[in-house]
Formats: C-alpha cells, sequence, structure tokens
C-alpha cells in the first residue's frame, strides 16, 4: 500500500495514481499538508526541523514521508515540499523541489531542480518524478 505526501503538489501524485482503475488495491491514501502548521499537526513534522531547514528541504520530505507512514497502512510513502513559483529565492529557487521515500526499513531523500519552467510544468515534472521514485523503491522491501 501507498501513501502520499504532498505539499507543492496538493493532491497531483494521488490523483495520477487513484486515476488508473484498480487503484485501490494499492492505495491507502494521500495527505495534502500545505502548510507548516498542517505538516506539524498531520506528521508530526517537527517545528525545530521547519524552524532550522525550512519547509523546502530534504530534512522536512524525509519526516513528512516518515510521519505519513506512520499516521496510514501504508508500507511505502513518498512525500514531496518544493517551490513550484512563481518566486522563489536565491538560496530557495523557483522549481526546487524536495522528495522523500519511506518504508519500514529505509528512507531517501533527493533535492531536483526543475528550474523556473513555470508552476504548471514543476508540478507535472514533480508528479513524474515522485511516480518514478515509487516504482524504483517499491522494489527494495
Amino acid at each position: 500500500m501507498i501513501a502520499t505526501v504532498e505539499s507543492c503538489t496538493a493532491g497531483l501524485i494521488a490523483g495520477a495514481i487513484t486515476d488508473v482503475p484498480g487503484s485501490s488495491a494499492i492505495f491507502d491514501r494521500g495527505f495534502v499538508t500545505y502548510t507548516n502548521a498542517a505538516k506539524v499537526e498531520m506528521l508530526d513534522v517537527t517545528p525545530a526541523t521547519l524552524d532550522a531547514h525550512g519547509a523546502v528541504s530534504e530534512h522536512v520530505a524525509r519526516e513528512m514521508a516518515q510521519g505519513a507512514l506512520s499516521k496510514s497502512n501504508a508500507q511505502i510513502a513518498v512525500s514531496v515540499t518544493g517551490i513550484a513559483g512563481p518566486g522563489g529565492s536565491e538560496f530557495k529557487p523557483e522549481g526546487r523541489v524536495c522528495f522523500g521515500i519511506a518504508t519500514a526499513t529505509h528512507s531517501f531523500t533527493e533535492t531536483q531542480e526543475f528550474g523556473a519552467i513555470g508552476r504548471k510544468r514543476v508540478r507535472a515534472a514533480t508528479v513524474d518524478h515522485a511516480l518514478d521514485l515509487l516504482v524504483r523503491n517499491v522494489t527494495n522491501f
């Protein structure tokens, strides 16, 4: 079973998975945690992690995925947190997305720089990459 945790995509990954007939056999639930408060309340992301690293960080992506795993019936969780645009900063540019994968035996994070390609394209690229991460990591457990 899969759980998704989404910030910048606001449910698009869960939507892509559940677009496939029969997905109820592999999809448990999705969390949309757009605000920091939602990340803390729904997933137990620690305020200290948010303060130290910001919402768009691999640290937060890891805690998001681990939180989803502990609050669901899933065996694998994928999380995304990023800056779809427009905007960004020198330190966290538009198009930066942090991904997390968590299972009972391992967790993994990475950051992708999609660039300032526009909000819609960043979100679409994020969905594609998250689905690819799920496929690659399902075989790890």
